[in-house]
């Protein structure tokens, strides 16, 4: 059933109750595939990295990675996860012209990592659990290219490229149990999770996880239920959501077309779908297979994978301190509020902060410059924060000069504009520009002498006790100066001078 209006998010959500199931894959950072020896660099030229294990030609035979298994029980382990004492890889049948073997090598009923969760903190400090249902092992397939046509889909296309350098990459898919309870923040929840399992990912050193770059994809699995009920509806699955954005997009827009089709008598189909950035829709696939359309069996070619208690134990100690623990750490440390640490999170900011904090800045300083002036710049600029050509030991350094009262804030500003521009160091900057505050009490008397001459009146008004009105000499003293007097100590000379008491 086609349907053409939505119901509104509101009326989906007094109607019915959401079920989400998150399907997250992960390209793993491994310097080879899966199964071969070929290399993972992105940006090769087309089919240079491919070899006969890889493309499936007759004869050739996988070997396991070794740095993909530890990156597999690193993420089960940071996932509360139970690891496997033993498991097996499986085939899973099914033809696309982007996978040469016709079967990709995965794990079916005998996961790695199985039964755990993801504790995730929503932007108001609620913590919502997700439940983890497995954590496995497989390997990515090709990438295919649609020429010609409107949408840059097979259909329409006049021919397609295929680029193996992708097929066998190393991938862990983590599935979550079906996720109940979120209600109206269901989308916010499912943005949410993938926004922690990012930052954790990231954190173990396995993945950099770059949506953008398709190293993190989304597949979001929905389903209505009406309220009261525990049935679970017909699920649609929104195929490989590259953003968190998306994420929650897509969640919000199928629980409004799930209701729509749901209160008009129709019949949800299971299908994959595809979700568009443009408007936040999403569009039908193709039917989605059930477990057995895939002829799952064992991989006969591959041994069975039995990580040995030891050292499934030592990579337990090796873990970092997991970011929500972190982020809770820093949050108290540097004294701020939960709605703060959301807004440096959101920005990308926490390492940049707390590397700025290490370099010798306070607190403080490290989170007014970078939210304030590099924010804005990088929002100017449409790059993101860590993207400027500024460190964090430069940012300490114009911190610094502005604590020790060689700068303002003003000239600060100024200083950060020469280093992006790349004119040097903070100190290279100030001297280049002669931007250095000036504070000596010789420089700073003549011009003040020269303000209380040019401003007899306001003068008159400060010995007669309005000493609001210095303020006006202030600003004087400050524009013949270009803005780089110590405008505290320029008010105790006007005041000394003028011989009344601050």
């Amino acid at each position: 059933m086609t349907v053409t209006e939505l119901v509104s998010y509101e009326d989906a959500l007094a109607t019915y109750e959401p079920v989400m199931g998150l399907e997250v894959h992960v390209e793993l950072g491994t310097k080879t595939k899966m199964f071969c020896g070929c290399a993972t660099e992105l940006g090769a030229e087309p089919n240079s990295q491919t070899c006969p294990t890889c493309l499936g030609l007759p004869g050739s035979l996988p070997v396991v990675n070794a740095t993909a298994v530890e990156s597999a029980v690193k993420i089960g382990l940071a996932l509360n996860c139970e690891i496997a004492e033993w498991c097996r890889f499986a085939r899973k049948n099914y033809f696309y012209p982007d996978m040469p073997k016709n079967f990709q090598t995965s794990q079916y009923d005998e996961p790695i990592a199985f039964n755990g969760y993801l504790d995730v903190q929503l932007e108001d400090g609620e913590v919502f659990r997700v439940e983890i249902e497995r954590a496995h092992m497989e390997e990515d397939t090709g990438k295919s290219t649609h020429v010609g046509g409107a949408t840059g889909r097979i259909h329409g296309a006049q021919h397609s490229l295929l680029d193996y350098n992708r097929a066998g990459i190393p991938l862990i898919e983590i599935v979550t149990k079906p996720i109940t309870g979120a209600g109206e923040r269901a989308p916010e929840v499912a943005k949410a999770y993938v926004a922690e399992l990012r930052e954790l990912i990231k954190a173990l050193g396995v993945s950099e996880a770059r949506m953008e770059m398709g190293q993190m994809r989304c597949d979001v699995n929905l389903s209505l239920m009406p309220k009261g009920s525990s049935t679970f509806g017909t699920r649609s699955e929104t195929k490989n959501v590259n953003s968190l954005r998306s994420v929650e997009r897509a969640t919000r827009y199928e629980i409004m077309r799930h209701a729509a089709v749901l209160s008009s008598g129709g019949t949800i189909v299971q299908e994959t779908r595809h979700f568009h950035e443009d408007d936040g829709s999403t569009t039908s696939g193709r039917i989605k297979e059930e477990a057995e359309d895939y002829r799952y069996f064992p991989e006969p070619d591959l041994v069975p994978v039995a990580p040995a208690r030891a050292w499934v134990e030592e990579l337990r100690g090796s873990l970092p301190e997991l970011p929500r623990v972190r982020r809770n750490r820093l949050r108290e440390e540097w004294g701020i509020s939960q709605h703060d640490m959301q807004s440096i999170l959101n920005a990308a900011a926490v390492d940049l902060i707390e590397a700025t904090i290490e370099a010798g800045a306070d607190s403080a300083a490290a989170r007014k410059w970078w939210m304030g002036e590099l924010a804005r710049r990088a929002n100017e600029e449409g790059v993101a924060l860590a993207m400027l050509p500024v460190t964090p030991a430069q940012v300490a350094r114009i911190a610094a000069l502005v604590a020790e009262g060689s700068l303002n804030d003003k000239l600060a500003r100024q200083v950060f504009e020469g280093v992006l521009a790349g004119e040097g160091e903070p100190d290279e900057v100030v001297e280049k520009r002669g931007l250095k505050l000036v504070s000596d009490d010789s420089a700073l008397g003549t011009a003040v002498d020269e303000a209380i001459a040019a401003n007899a009146a306001i003068a008159d008004k400060i010995r007669a006790g309005k000493v609001a009105a210095a303020g006006a000499l202030v600003g004087a003293v400050m524009k013949a100066t270009r803005g780089q007097a110590d405008a505290a100590r320029v008010r105790e000379l006007i005041l000394e001078k003028l011989g009344v008491e601050g």
